[in-house]
């Protein structure tokens, strides 16, 4: 039997949660690239080639926020060619699972047009950054645009969207935890979570 369409669900899910609740963040200066830290620690212990080229990959994204370059899938696919350490990253072309194939991600014609939109809604300012962010995050993770590496390119996002704020979390290690699509607390309690973690000082 398929699974369910859990792009569906989110999409769905997306429009209840309540984002309006996100804490506002601070812009103050911080003495720690959470993100960089990341990269430059656990993930280089683990496989030093996949640091490099996140760390090449979040310098791309953290320029286009300063640039203020539109969000839209090529400036992610510009990355994740970086993280992949390849010279394309198409959309994918099939369903894509997760979760040992307990969430499906349909693909229909309108796919592609649906995530467009929700790109272009992580740069508008009627939601706190935190909002924003977390809602960007999580559109990346369950529209799952690329065949492989959806979490990092999610996470990259979320990096994105708030360096457009001039926003650098200092721990971003905490947001690396299992995300459901049929979940709309859980979508608010991430924006929450961003919240804390701005709030850490090191």
């Amino acid at each position: 039997m398929t699974a369910a369409d859990s792009l569906s669900i989110w999409l769905s899910v997306r429009g209840e949660a309540d984002w309006h609740r996100a804490p506002a963040l601070r812009r103050e200066p911080t003495v720690r690239d959470g993100f960089r830290a990341w990269c430059e620690g656990p993930v280089h212990r683990r496989d030093p080639v996949r640091a490099r080229r996140l760390l090449r990959a979040h310098a791309r994204a953290r320029s286009d926020a300063t640039r203020r370059a539109p969000l839209d899938f090529a400036l992610l696919a510009s990355w994740q060619c970086e993280v992949l350490g390849e010279t394309e990253a198409p959309f994918r072309t099939n369903d894509a699972y997760a979760k040992s194939g307990r969430e499906r991600y349909g693909l229909t014609p309108r796919t592609q047009a649906d995530f467009a939109a929700c790109l272009r809604e992580a740069t508008e300012t009627e939601l706190p950054p935190a909002a924003r962010a977390a809602r960007a995050y999580l559109d990346v993770a369950f529209f799952h645009p690329f065949t492989d590496g959806n979490a990092r390119a999610a996470l990259l996002t979320l990096v994105h969207v708030l360096g457009r704020e001039d926003i650098v979390l200092p721990e971003v290690a905490p947001l690396q935890t299992t995300r459901y699509a049929d979940d709309p607390a859980g979508a608010a309690d991430l924006a929450t979570l961003i919240g804390v973690l701005n709030r850490r000082r090191y």
